[in-house]
C-alpha cells in the first residue's frame, strides 16, 4: 500500500456562518475534490461526541457477544436488514468482478420512518422492511439517535453539494424527502492466516447512492481509492471529521462531473493483526426519485430499484 494521502477538510460550521464570498470559495474547493477524488471529509459537523460514543460502544459491544444474539437477528435471503456475517458478501461483485468473499461482518439497519401512503411492495419488503434490533440494552436507542444525525447531516451536505454545482441551496431537496438511506456498522476481524488471491476486508467497488459518510475508528488503515492514475493510495482518516464519497447516482446526476471513485478496504501488513471497525451512512435519494443528469441528455435510474439490483449483485 502506498503512503497514505489526505481529503480536503470542509469546516461545516464555518460555512455556513460564512459570507457570500467565503461560500463560494468553500463550495469551489468542494466541487475541485469531487471532480478529482470523489472524496473529502467534513469537519465543524455538530453531531456530539458522546453519541458517537455511545454507537461505537454498542455495536463494538455487538460483535464482540454470543454467536446466538448474532444468528437472531440475521436476515432472510434477499434481505438488506440485519446481521451479516463472515463472507456473506463481496462487494467486488456489484461490478461484475468475481472474488472470494469479503473479510468482514456487519450489521445494517434501513430509515426510521416510512412516508405515509407508500404503496410499492419492493420498497416496503426492501428499503421500508423493519430493522431487527439485537436484544442489547441500549442499542436500539443508540443506534437511531446516531442514524438521525448522520440524515440530518447528509441533508446539509447535499445543500452544500448544491451550491458547489451552481444549484439553489434546496434544489435536492424534493429528491431527499424521504431518503432510503442506510447505516452500517463493520467489523473487520484481525486476520488469523493470509486473505486468498484477490481477497480483501472490503473488495474494490463504488458506492450506490449519493453520498457516504464514513466514521473510522481512530488511526485505523486499510481505506484505499483508485486515484485518477490508476494507484491505490491509501485514505488518512482526519481527526475529529467524517470522511465522505459520493456515489454512483452523484457520478450520474452530475452527468460525470463528479466521480464516484473505486474504493477498497485492504489488509495492511503491518496491522494484519488489529481489528477495524467503521460506521457508514449510504444516503439514498427516495425511492421514487428519477435521477437524471443536471444538464439532460442522459438515461435516468429510479432510486429504489437501482438499489435492490446493486445489492442483489454484492450478496449473490
Amino acid at each position: 500500500m502506498s503512503a497514505a494521502s489526505t481529503v480536503p477538510v470542509i469546516d461545516l460550521a464555518a460555512y455556513r456562518a460564512a459570507g457570500e464570498a467565503e461560500r463560494a470559495a468553500i463550495a469551489a474547493e468542494v466541487d475541485r475534490a469531487c471532480r478529482e477524488t470523489g472524496f473529502l471529509a467534513i469537519a465543524g459537523h455538530g453531531v456530539p461526541e458522546d453519541e458517537i460514543a455511545a454507537v461505537r460502544a454498542a455495536v463494538r459491544g455487538f460483535f464482540d457477544g454470543p454467536a446466538e444474539a448474532k444468528e437472531a437477528v440475521r436476515p432472510a435471503k434477499g434481505q438488506p436488514y440485519g446481521y451479516l456475517g463472515l463472507g456473506a458478501e463481496a462487494l467486488a461483485r456489484s461490478r461484475g468482478e468475481e472474488t472470494p468473499p469479503d473479510l468482514k461482518e456487519s450489521f445494517n439497519g434501513g430509515p426510521l420512518t416510512r412516508p405515509e401512503g407508500e404503496s410499492d411492495p419492493d420498497a416496503l419488503a426492501f428499503c421500508y422492511a423493519p430493522t431487527p434490533f439485537p436484544d442489547q440494552p441500549g442499542f436500539r436507542a443508540a443506534w437511531e439517535a446516531y442514524y438521525a444525525r448522520m440524515e440530518t447531516l447528509a441533508a446539509q451536505i447535499m445543500e452544500l453539494f448544491a451550491a458547489a454545482l451552481d444549484l439553489p441551496a434546496d434544489y435536492f431537496a424534493p429528491y431527499i424527502d424521504a431518503p432510503i438511506s442506510a447505516l452500517r456498522a463493520l467489523n473487520y476481524p484481525a486476520a488469523e492466516r493470509p486473505p486468498e488471491a484477490g481477497q480483501q476486508r472490503a473488495g474494490a467497488h463504488t458506492d450506490y447512492g449519493s453520498l457516504t459518510i464514513l466514521l473510522p475508528d481512530p488511526g485505523s488503515r486499510g481505506l484505499e481509492i483508485l486515484t485518477p492514475g490508476g494507484e491505490w493510495r491509501g485514505v488518512a482518516p482526519p481527526e475529529g471529521a467524517f470522511v465522505i464519497n459520493i456515489g454512483d447516482l452523484m457520478e450520474l446526476w452530475t452527468g460525470g462531473r463528479w466521480r464516484s471513485t473505486l474504493h477498497r478496504v485492504v489488509v495492511p501488513p503491518e496491522a494484519a493483526l488489529e481489528r477495524r471497525g467503521s460506521l457508514a451512512f449510504f444516503h439514498q435519494p427516495n425511492w421514487h426519485a428519477e435521477i437524471a443528469p443536471l444538464e439532460g441528455g442522459g438515461a435516468s435510474v429510479t432510486s429504489g430499484p437501482y438499489l435492490m439490483a446493486k445489492f442483489a449483485a454484492a450478496t449473490a
